[in-house]
């Protein structure tokens, strides 16, 4: 079975380097495929495109890994067995452990209903056999780029979300005090219009 297309990967020299030449850090990809040669090809390729591969065979030790190390990455080949692809991402989401990774599901070239209900299950993207390696890599890092986005987002929502308590709290210490002193000067007006009263009478009294 063929995976990938022949000559498609152009090793680069600065192939850990995008656009402006800042570093990027490789990304994390879990890739579970029950084909020992597939699993073994799309490694050594996807670690000269500067990711971490880890590897599980079926959806079962691909939960074990993701206790061990989330990624950013989750490409799962849609011929499963044991677990199949869409029962396998519905099961890591299940579980808790996709964190903001993106799911790719690997797809066979006349496999379009298949993809179609992946995608419809919650899968980012897929991609169809024989692939391109270079147009794989272009769209995982698309791919990751927006969970980046997203996941920025959800922080500065976050925190903004803390700063609105924070300044509720304030606010409500602020009301609190207000109400207090408020109360204060009514005792005061209170016992004033009280001391004057009694002035009054004393007077009254010593006429």
């Amino acid at each position: 079975m063929q995976f990938f297309k022949p000559n498609a990967v152009r090793r680069r020299a600065n192939s850990d380097k995008i656009g402006t030449g800042v570093p990027q850090r490789r990304r994390r990809l879990l890739l579970i495929d029950e084909d020992d040669t597939a699993r073994a090809v799309m490694a050594r390729r996807l670690s000269h495109l500067n990711y971490d591969v880890a590897l599980a065979e079926n959806g079962f030790l691909a939960l074990n890994c993701l206790l061990a190390r989330p990624v950013d990455v989750i490409m799962i080949d849609m011929n499963l067995v044991i677990l199949p692809g869409i029962a396998t991402m519905r099961k890591i989401r299940a579980a808790g452990l996709a964190g903001q990774a993106s799911f790719v599901m690997i797809a066979g070239r006349q496999d379009s209903i298949s993809v179609v209900e992946a995608l419809e299950a919650g899968a980012d993207d897929h991609i169809t056999k024989p692939f391109d390696f270079d147009v794989l890599d272009a769209r995982l890092r698309h791919l990751c780029q927006r969970a980046d986005e997203v996941s920025a987002l959800a922080r500065h929502n976050a925190e903004l979300d803390a700063r609105i308590a924070r300044r509720a709290v304030e606010l409500g210490e602020t009301r609190d005090a207000l109400q207090e002193l408020q109360a204060d000067r009514a005792r005061l007006v209170s016992s004033i219009q009280a001391l004057n009263e009694e002035i009054a009478r004393l007077s009254t009294s010593r006429n």
